[in-house]
């Protein structure tokens, strides 16, 4: 897991990611992971990369729409539910992270 600071962009994020991202046949992501340095690097590891283009783009990169709809259903959306999580009431970095693992236990325990 990791967290980063809340100005950070999603892109400056996926690079510190990238060497702990495990085996996966696809990423889902939004579009502020679009960046072609982070798909390339996708392609390296064979995941296919479901992130739809930056409305800036000169030529838009088709996405599967079918699986990044179901994007949802990624932990990350019902951690928004929390409202302690949401409007991150908490200052200290490991006090959220622990915040982030209490409530990812409790999802994680209703849903099984």
């Amino acid at each position: 897991m990791l967290l980063s600071e809340g100005q950070m962009s999603d892109c400056k994020g996926a690079a510190l990611m990238l060497d702990a991202l495990p085996r996966a046949k696809a990423l889902l992501g939004d579009r502020g992971y679009d960046a072609d340095w982070f798909r390339n690097a996708l392609a390296e590891r064979n995941i296919a990369a479901c992130i739809p283009s930056k409305r800036n783009r000169n030529a838009p990169i088709p996405h599967d729409a079918v699986l990044y709809r179901l994007r949802h259903k990624i932990m990350f959306g019902w951690l928004k539910d929390w409202r302690r999580i949401h409007t991150r009431y908490d200052r200290c970095a490991h006090t959220f992270m622990s915040a982030i693992c209490i409530a990812a236990t409790v999802i994680f325990w209703i849903n099984q």
